[in-house]
């Protein structure tokens, strides 16, 4: 993995007892994938997670250069070989006292990358409502900011605690906001909606999946989702995830997910026509 600077065994990596991150979550990260080419690897929308990370970096204070990140994002690929991969960039605020003040404090960065594991087995999903609101925009913004990542850890428990794989989250309003760790798209007869939440993470899959289907983007309640012929969710880890029931409501066999799902993984490996610019070669 790369530390700091450097490539290191991820067992030689040490970070102190009192590292701010680890009490309060004061640490941005992002889920970025690599897929092998005809022509080697290549990190997908790698400028797009960056940017990304490093509006969250900002709120924190954490000083985040981006062609750093990019630097060791593919110095981390090449040393291990992976063409095929999930990458973890991680900056955070290091050791220091107990205070909620971060300044002073040790700034780091990591990145690991592993073997690709798909986020939702791949498989059609049984979603449940939870209980819990997502975190307000107003209070915290829709970033990948690691404490943030908390509400969807209860979420998630709570879902499985019933039996179901994925929770998804709704407002007070009854409007649909996303799923822990991805964003939310119906199909009804021949539309394809890709649900819009202030408080849902802008996610970059979702943003290539509306760019391919020219999906309308607008609010969604639970009941129209409910009424929809087909659901499914997306995410980096995700890719492209069918809905197979809703609190007990089925849905059909996904043609239009699959369709899409196909098409993205043709876009991600250089085999579809999309902006040169979404490929970043390792």
């Amino acid at each position: 993995m790369w530390f700091d600077g450097e490539l290191v065994d991820p067992d030689d990596a040490r970070v102190g007892l009192t590292t701010h991150a680890l009490h309060y979550g004061s640490g941005v990260f992002e889920g970025i994938r690599a897929y092998a080419t005809r022509d080697g690897a290549a990190v997908f929308r790698l400028a797009d997670h960056l940017e990304r990370m490093r509006k969250g970096a900002a709120l924190l204070g954490i000083a985040f250069d981006a062609a750093i990140a990019t630097d060791a994002i593919l110095a981390t690929l090449r040393a291990n070989r992976q063409r095929d991969a999930y990458v973890r960039p991680l900056a955070w605020v290091g050791a220091g006292g107990f205070g909620l003040d971060v300044a002073d404090h040790a700034q780091h960065l990591m990145v690991a990358t592993t073997p690709t594991t798909v986020h939702l087995g791949g498989v059609r999903t049984r979603l449940g409502v939870s209980p819990w609101r997502r975190n307000p925009a107003r209070s915290l913004p829709p970033l990948k900011l690691c404490g943030a990542y908390v509400n969807s850890i209860l979420a998630k428990r709570e879902a499985k605690s019933r039996g179901y794989d994925e929770a998804l989250f709704v407002d007070d309003d009854g409007f649909v906001v996303e799923c822990t760790g991805a964003n939310v798209f119906a199909v009804s007869g021949d539309r394809i909606v890709a649900i819009e939440h202030a408080d849902a993470l802008p996610g970059i899959t979702r943003d290539t999946l509306v760019a391919l289907s020219g999906a309308e983007c607008r609010a969604m309640s639970l009941a129209e989702l409910r009424d929809a012929d087909e659901v499914f969710v997306c995410g980096t880890a995700a890719e492209v995830a069918p809905i197979a029931s809703l609190e007990g409501r089925e849905y059909g066999a996904g043609p239009v997910a699959r369709e899409l799902a196909a098409l993205y993984a043709r876009v991600v490996r250089g085999d579809a026509a999309a902006p040169s610019a979404w490929l970043t070669a390792a």
